[in-house]
Order: C-alpha cells, then structure tokens, then sequence
C-alpha cells in the first residue's frame, strides 16, 4: 500500500488535466426525481470513431460504479486508470471504432468530470453534502440532452454491465424509441434485499468516518478526507464482486510475507481500497450506490412486468454463472420478462460478477450478435 498521504479526493476537478474528456456545458436547471436542482450542470464524456450522415451508428457505453468515460485507452495525464473496457472498444475490436461512433459519459453525480458532489457550486463552494438524490431515471434525462447535443435521435446500440446495466435498461423502458438495441450484463430489473443489504456497511463505513464531515470535507488538508470510510466500503464492495472459488485459487490461506503478516487476500483487498480513494470521491460513492439501492424499473409504472412491456429494443440479457452480487436467476427473470429476449444468455467465468469486465470475448461475441 501506498504510505503517500491520501487525498481530500480522488474526484477530477477544475485545474486538472483534462485528458480526453469532452463536456457538454448545460445552462439550464436540472430537476431530479427525488427533488431539489442543479442550476446549471455539465457532463463529461468521451468518444470514438465517427458518427456517420445519418447519425444511425451511435452506440451508448454505460459505466458502472466506480467507473468513468475513459472505457477505452491507456492510463495517461487525466485518467488515472486505464480504459476499463478497451478490449472491446477500437478499430476492429466488436465495438468498432471504424465503423461505430461510441460515447461513454460520466454519469451525473460521478467525479470524473460531470457534475458531481466535489464540483463547485454558483458561488464556487463545493456542493458536497447540498447535492441532490439522484435516481437512474434522472441519468436516462441527463443523457439524452447529451444525444441531443450530438444529434443523437436513436442509438444503434445501448449496452453496460452492473450499474451501467441499470441504465441501460432505463433507457429502453424510459425512451424506446431510441433505443434499437440492448445488451444488459449483470443487473436487475430491481435491487433485491440482499443487494442493499450489501450496500448497506458501505454507506455505514463512509458516514462513519469522522473525516466525512457530514459530506462538507472539501476543504481538509491531504490525509485528512475520508480515506478510511471509503476504503472500507471499497473492501466490503469488493469481495462481492469476486467469487469464493477465485479467492480461494489465488490467495487460500496464505500470508502476505516479507515481513507483512497480513494474509494476501488481506492484502488484495488493502491495494484496492488505496487505489480507489486516490481516484474516487466518497460523497459521490454515497450518492450513486443509494441509487442503485433505488433502482427498480417497475417504480410508478404498474411493476416491473409492465416496464419491461414498453421494451421494443432487440435485447440480449446475460448474467454471470459465478456472480454472488447479482446472481444468475436475476439476469433469467429479466429476460424472461422481455418479449424476444429470449433465454438469458451465460457468462461462464470464475471471476464472479467483475467478469463482465474480465471476460471480453463473451462479451464481444454478444455484441457482435445484437450488431449483425
């Protein structure tokens, strides 16, 4: 683990290298589900390839969790991870970039360069603890004014695995007009008691740490954020999304060694609490794991068999065999609840449910199924 002083936040923030990011600047208010509003907003996101004449070849990448715009393309200046789904996304790659025009924003309420918590306010203070509940329909809002932006009317495909499934779904059920095509990895049609149980020591973790400060943190010196919440809810996270089989293989019972009496899955799980509190911002942590408590396309819509009737998206579903966050049966119930989706197609991996980020040539091979 890294003995540099954490900061305040891993958050990108005005002043900071750009990298590839473009952001759509929107002077208008934005009103959230839940209430309250941003008066002014922006989204960050990026793109690959071309759009084409008749803007017909747009694919929408959703992110999950703890991800951003920067899906494809090495760790550089700005982006301190690199691209997370990049064996799908590139010239000849299932996501062609010669044929396809990709966009991948970052989500509303995120850090990476959107509107989010760590972002300054009218008056310059960061919104912090002021930012609003957001829910995934409000994401489906803030990013169709982005196809819009783009002359976007109707994406060629929409497609993301986790939280970025969630979306995507909201997507075909909220718009289905502009959706022609759906690939959900690895996401509900609703959050199960389990999920927010999961959920739920993560949130405790964060607004337990003296450092959150009631989410006012921004003005902390470096070492003195809420590193430690954060890195707790990101050992808790993390286990989830490993399966037992793979821990077991890789770590069993072994100690660290070299002086480090840890066991090395101890130790696993420390290097990637450090690495996430150096790239990620603990409100928005908060803000986008509660919306995925939320998330349920049934809501005020006569449940969810009714949601998924407005569906009219040619739709592929999968789910992972050894995924223990979002098991298998879920990804089978929702397919099953979308005409001519058919049966819920298998990711088989050991990796639980990060396999949908491990295991590129099923994916790909999904995509380019739906594409063809």
């Amino acid at each position: 683990m890294s003995r540099d002083l954490p900061p305040v936040t891993g958050a990108w923030r005005p002043g900071d290298p750009p990298g590839r990011r473009r952001w759509l600047p929107v002077d208008e208010p934005f009103r959230f589900e839940a209430g309250g509003e941003l008066p002014a907003w922006e989204l960050a996101y990026e793109t690959w390839g071309t759009l084409n004449s008749d803007a017909s070849n747009a694919v929408l990448v959703e992110h999950a969790l703890t991800g951003d715009s920067h899906a494809a393309g090495e760790a550089a200046a700005g982006h301190p991870t690199a691209g997370w789904w990049d064996g799908l996304i590139g010239p000849g790659r299932a996501l062609d970039t010669g044929e396809l025009f990709v966009v991948v924003p970052n989500i509303l309420g995120g850090c990476q360069g959107s509107t989010g918590p760590a972002s300054p306010d009218p008056d310059g203070i960061p919104w912090g603890s002021r930012f609003p509940r957001i829910a995934m329909r409000d994401q489906v809002h803030a990013e169709a004014v982005l196809a819009d932006a783009l002359g976007i009317e109707r994406w060629a495909l929409v497609i993301g695995g986790s939280m970025g499934g969630m979306r995507a779904l909201e997507w075909a059920v909220t718009l289905p007009a502009r959706v022609e095509s759906l690939l959900v990895v690895a996401a509900p049609a609703a959050a199960s008691a389990e999920q927010i149980a999961w959920a739920s020591p993560q949130l405790h973790a964060i607004r337990s740490d003296p450092a959150w400060r009631g989410g006012d943190f921004y003005d902390a010196a470096p070492g003195d954020g809420p590193h430690r919440g954060l890195g707790i809810a990101r050992r808790i996270a993390h286990v989830t999304y490993r399966s037992e089989l793979e821990l077991a293989r890789r770590f069993g019972r072994h100690r660290q060694g070299d002086d480090d009496d840890r066991f090395a899955v101890e130790s696993y799980l420390d290097h990637h609490a450090d690495k996430l509190v150096r790239r990620f911002d603990a409100n928005s942590y908060l803000l986008l794991t509660e919306s995925m408590n939320t998330h349920d396309v049934g809501r005020d819509r006569g449940g969810v068999g009714e949601a998924l009737s407005r569906i009219t998206a040619r739709t592929v579903v999968a789910g992972v065999d050894s995924d223990r966050l979002y098991p298998l049966y879920q990804s089978r119930d929702l397919a099953a609840g979308i005409l001519r989706a058919g049966d819920a197609a298998v990711i088989s991996s050991p990796f639980g449910h990060d396999s949908f980020l491990i295991e590129t040539p099923q994916i790909a091979a999904l995509v380019k199924g739906l594409l063809s």
